[in-house]
């Protein structure tokens, strides 16, 4: 037998044990709740960095998105607690708008289906007034943020609160080195957060989001000293189907100490995560911010230094109510984290040290996980409810030969 011949044999051996082989398989079990909506994640290592498709058993199939690690991420429809789904793996998966991610000067800007959803600030922009002074010009945080009928509801640079941007990371009653930094108040001239680069950026018909470097510097010290180094991880997601579409995106803080020094946070009222609400809610007798809890409490002063695993503010941008709900992750520290909701001003904030003192220490990262679930018309508790328990504990996915 000649050698082409047997080439070809094997080929055809080859071929036959390949079609003979059973596709591989991706179950999800849905646990302790009812699924709706859900993103779903699974390692799929043999597929990293591709869009693949999960062929349902009615036939229906799901968009999965690969990253560069092999983790894959699909949109699971509807799947009652305490039961599977199986899919099968196939390389044809629908359609799907992209979410999509665009630099634009000094910025990122994420959007779906023409609308933006939101924009990271990279490198500090121009200042938008000039009596602003240039020691508040700051990068590295979120603004604006949209709902998604297009009512912005961030706000940058207020003008009773000079140093508040969107959503941004500042921790204010501070000890290092000896110094009180303050990197919160920046008009003190004593601390603040700089963007120190981008480390990348995706998009996809299932997730878009960005991977980026910031540094806290005490700038009480000279020279200036670092004091931490911090890593954003913010992956976006829309949810467009049904009635009431939404955006989500998730927010991941790493932070590490610079060098070997301790960053200590005395007990304070407010410093960490924080949220400006749009300005035409600040202070205004027929537009105010409104807040509801994961506790019920809607009345803002009475919900001040509670702990809930989420809050929602919002209220009227064009006469029409939109908001944003903000949910703790039950892996943060002092989870529920107690939370600043300011008694005029439509500002919000979950704070880990209100009523105790902590520190970041040298060798272990600080990591704080929040959700942001962006909506249109008032807050459904219930809804927010069942979104926050898909977000703290999701349908688990095993890939199958």
């Amino acid at each position: 037998m000649n050698h082409t011949l047997r080439g070809m044999i094997c080929a055809s051996f080859l071929m036959a044990a390949l079609a003979q082989a059973k596709p591989m398989r991706v179950v999800v079990e849905a646990g302790r709740s009812d699924r709706q909506d859900a993103f779903v994640t699974v390692s799929l290592p043999d597929y990293k960095s591709q869009i693949i498709g999960l062929r349902a058993a009615d036939g229906t199939v799901h968009s999965a998105q690969v990253d560069a690690t092999g983790r894959a991420t699909f949109l699971l429809g509807k799947l009652p607690k305490n039961q599977s789904a199986t899919f099968t793996i196939t390389d044809a998966p629908i359609a799907a708008t992209k979410v999509g991610v665009t630099k634009i000067d000094r910025k990122l800007r994420f959007a779906h289906g023409g609308k933006t959803i939101l924009e990271y600030q990279m490198a500090p922009g121009d200042l938008p007034r000039a009596d602003i002074k240039p020691l508040y010009q700051r990068g590295g945080y979120l603004h604006p943020v949209f709902s998604p009928g297009g009512r912005m509801i961030t706000d940058d640079f207020p003008a009773k609160h000079t140093h508040h941007h969107g959503i941004w990371f500042p921790w204010t009653k501070t000890e290092f080195d000896g110094r009180h930094p303050d990197f919160w108040n920046m008009g003190g001239g004593t601390g603040t957060v700089e963007f120190v680069g981008l480390e990348t950026s995706w998009d996809g018909p299932v997730h878009a989001g960005f991977s980026a470097r910031h540094q806290f510097v005490d700038r009480s010290a000279t020279p200036p000293k670092p004091t931490l180094d911090e890593t954003w991880s913010v992956t976006v997601y829309p949810l467009t189907g049904g009635t009431k579409p939404r955006w989500i995106f998730d927010f991941i803080s790493t932070q590490k100490c610079a060098g070997t020094n301790a960053l200590v946070l005395p007990q304070y009222h407010y410093g960490g995560l924080g949220f400006r609400g749009n300005a035409a809610w600040d202070g205004a007798t027929n537009n105010p911010a409104r807040f509801l809890t994961a506790n019920g409490e809607a009345d803002r002063v009475a919900g001040h230094a509670t702990r809930a695993r989420w809050c929602h503010i919002g209220g009227l941008v064009d006469g029409q109510p939109t908001g944003a709900a903000i949910f703790c992750h039950p892996l943060n520290f002092r989870f529920p984290q107690p939370m600043r909701i300011h008694p005029s001003e439509p500002f919000f904030n979950f704070v880990p040290q209100q009523f105790a003192a902590m520190a970041i220490v040298p060798g272990a990262a600080y990591v704080s996980q929040y959700r942001f679930v962006i909506s249109d018309g008032a807050p459904d508790a219930a809804e927010l409810d069942r979104l926050w328990e898909e977000y703290a504990h999701p349908a688990t996915a095993r890939a199958l030969e």
